[in-house]
């Protein structure tokens, strides 16, 4: 029986330029939205598992760069 994980990486580390977020964050000001900084744009990988310890080794082989990217491990959903 597997259970429900999540792993959020963040993309990317701090010092890494992120042009979606930059993006994203000229766009927001554009449309009047005032006070938004430091946008980043990640993403949420969702994966059923039978050992959730094993997330940690996953991300750092395969779900995320570790290179450029930081991740957490979110608790596993009931």
């Amino acid at each position: 029986m597997g259970s429900s994980a999540r792993a959020r990486p963040r993309s990317p580390k701090a010092g890494i330029l992120d042009p979606q977020g930059a993006a994203a964050e000229r766009a927001l000001a554009a449309l009047g939205f005032a006070g938004v900084r430091e946008v980043r744009i990640g993403r949420l990988i969702e994966l059923e598992v039978t050992d959730p310890a094993t997330l940690p080794q996953m991300c750092e082989r395969l779900l995320a760069n570790p290179l450029i990217e930081e991740y957490e491990i979110l608790d596993s959903a009931s």
